[in-house]
């Protein structure tokens, strides 16, 4: 796990979902989210489910970013969030999700309305990062500088 700031709480957590191996995307989300003022617990590539809950817990952000390269960010987001939210004490945690989601590229009305119905508060396609940092620059738990 990489912290972005030793000593200071994480605003966001970020990782990737367990089968996606990519760390770029990880890598630069975080400079992103930083840049506007957050302080980021970074959980790298292929996290387990129970980490990232676990790590929820411990670390009690006030947002959880989970992003996919490989495609099977769908799938494999669907299992994360219904872990998530199976907990009681993250049930009030703003969680989001995106990147590429499945392997044909395509967005889908469908599989937006799965994700948030199964407890996302938001689904970013892959190209939304204008729309991720509006989001995320309003988030009320950036550090203060």
């Amino acid at each position: 796990m990489n912290f972005s700031h030793a000593g200071a709480a994480p605003s966001v957590l970020l990782t990737g979902t367990s089968s996606d191996a990519h760390t770029w995307n990880l890598v630069y989300l975080q400079l992103v989210l930083e840049e506007i003022g957050h302080t980021v617990a970074n959980l790298g590539p292929c996290p387990p489910d129970e980490l990232v809950v676990r790590s929820c817990l411990d670390l009690r952000p006030g947002l959880v970013v989970v992003s996919s390269v490989n495609g099977h960010g769908f799938n494999d987001g669907l299992r994360l969030i219904r872990a998530l939210r199976a907990d009681p004490g993250l049930a009030g945690t703003t969680v989001v999700i995106g990147g590429k989601l499945v392997t044909d590229g395509l967005r889908n009305v469908g599989m937006v309305r799965r994700l948030t119905a199964a407890g996302y508060d938001r689904v970013f396609d892959d190209g939304e990062l204008a729309d991720f940092r509006a989001m995320a620059a309003r988030s009320p738990y950036r550090a203060v500088s």
